[in-house]
């Protein structure tokens, strides 16, 4: 008599399978939302509603000074179309400057950095302070050093016969004065990327080309930079992003001034709000201003696209 063995059960199905999605069910998609609600009401509002009310504020003559609102369409962005067409050259000028001279200060303190070189370690920590200081405390100490009556630099000049510069009361010097403020507030940390791209370097190719007979150029030139591009692009549109927005350097050491030399977008819509009390003009100008920042995020996003393709 023969007996029929057991039925083969067939294994159990993952639930994961390669290639294929899970679908959450009903209480796990809840639990998700619940998580992301407080992430999504405090995104909703600190940064769309204010949006969205600068946007409405921008179509009516409201005042600081004055209760209630006329609604007078686009006649507040034809008011400020002018000054925004300056103020986006000024903005330019101080962002582009501000963000190359420290580009090329990072780049060569981080190569001296990335040398052996005695106490480098210590030279690291002090090359840091600049960025751990706050904005603020940046202006005040640059104001006090440019400043014309009791002012560092104007004391130095005096000692060695040269004659003195009011250097934050005169439209070329002060634009001048803001960009090297800035770029000492800010070369550390591009000088901390570069550093940590070149410390990653790959030293095979390296000693190669040394072994080769590559100079030194030459090996910064064909072996280092092809690596450095990337990330230094990337920060280098992040640092103009940001400089594109800033206030608290220009505003603490000239408010703008000479008259309009150093007013950029971000100073003339505080111009506009608590000097002039135009709300309206100052939204107008606010989004204008976005305008102008998303295009220059859209580049930033296309090419962080396009090395990314290239890894």
């Amino acid at each position: 008599m023969t007996t029929e063995p057991p039925p083969v059960r067939a294994p159990a199905r993952s639930p994961v399978r390669a290639g294929k999605r899970t679908t959450l069910n009903g209480r796990d998609r809840t639990f998700g939302f619940m998580l992301a609600a407080p992430a999504v009401a405090l995104f909703l509002a600190v940064a769309v509603y204010p949006l969205v009310a600068s946007l409405g504020t921008s179509l009516y003559d409201q005042s600081l000074i004055r209760p209630g609102r006329s609604f007078i369409g686009f006649d507040n962005y034809s008011d400020v179309w002018p000054d925004f067409v300056d103020r986006l050259g000024i903005t330019l000028v101080f962002s582009v400057f501000a963000t190359v001279f420290p580009l090329f200060l990072g780049l060569g303190l981080a190569l001296l950095l990335n040398a052996r070189l005695k106490g480098r370690s210590v030279l690291r920590g002090m090359l840091m302070l600049p960025w751990l200081l706050p904005g603020v405390v940046v202006s005040f100490l640059w104001a006090w050093i440019f400043n014309d009556s009791y002012g560092v630099l104007n004391h130095v000049l005096s000692q060695v016969g040269l004659p003195e510069v009011d250097f934050l009361g005169a439209p070329g010097t002060a634009m001048a004065a803001v960009i090297i403020a800035k770029s000492w507030n800010t070369f550390p940390w591009m000088m901390v990327v570069i550093l940590a791209v070149l410390q990653t370097l790959p030293r095979e190719q390296l000693e190669a080309a040394a072994i080769d007979g590559a100079s030194r150029p030459q090996r910064f030139w064909h072996v280092s930079l092809p690596h450095l591009i990337g990330p230094v692009a990337l920060v280098t549109m992040l640092e103009f992003i940001y400089n594109f927005g800033s206030f608290d350097m220009i505003f603490v050491m000239t408010g703008g001034g000479p008259g309009t030399s150093t007013m950029t977008l971000a100073v003339s819509i505080y111009q506009y709000a608590f000097v002039e009390f135009s709300l309206g003009r100052a939204a107008a100008m606010g989004v204008l201003w976005l305008v102008a920042l998303s295009v220059v995020c859209a580049a930033y996003f296309l090419l962080n696209k396009k090395l990314e393709a290239r890894r």
